[in-house]
């Protein structure tokens, strides 16, 4: 038996946006469910928002999406979590950075780093912090 963790992102009305944002710097397919296609709308003006999403990439790469509706309380905190990509070369890490770029504040430049061959950290214009970083020896 086997499992995997999955990022579970939370919106407030973003959630398509920051899906197909990782989509087009990770590539693979993006499913999306409105509160209206489950027919799960407490609020009109909210029924185009997602209630379920997710992009997934034959490469491994997952994270989940959705909107949390207004009727409950959200924050998303100062750093809630840090969604971690780590590949296996300089180029791969280096294309997904160029691409979260669009839009995104530099937290760590990237950079060699005691602990990998290259790190570094992102908060991209949804507001969630990437830390990129190529896989060294120690941590395989």
């Amino acid at each position: 038996m086997a499992i995997r963790t999955v990022t579970h992102l939370n919106f407030r009305g973003d959630a398509r946006a920051a899906l197909e944002f990782y989509r087009h710097v990770f590539g693979g397919e993006l499913v999306a469910i409105s509160y209206r296609d489950a027919h799960a709308a407490q609020d009109e003006s909210e029924a185009d928002q997602i209630m379920w999403g997710q992009v997934a990439s034959a490469n491994g790469f997952c994270i989940m999406a959705y909107d949390v509706p207004s009727r409950l309380a959200w924050s998303p905190g100062e750093i809630p979590f840090f969604v971690s990509v780590r590949g296996d070369s300089a180029e791969e890490i280096s294309a997904y950075w160029e691409k979260l770029m669009d839009g995104a504040v530099v937290v760590q430049p990237l950079a060699p780093s005691g602990w990998a061959p290259l790190y570094g950290m992102i908060r991209d214009r949804f507001g969630v912090t990437w830390v990129l970083d190529v896989e060294s020896q120690q941590a395989r």
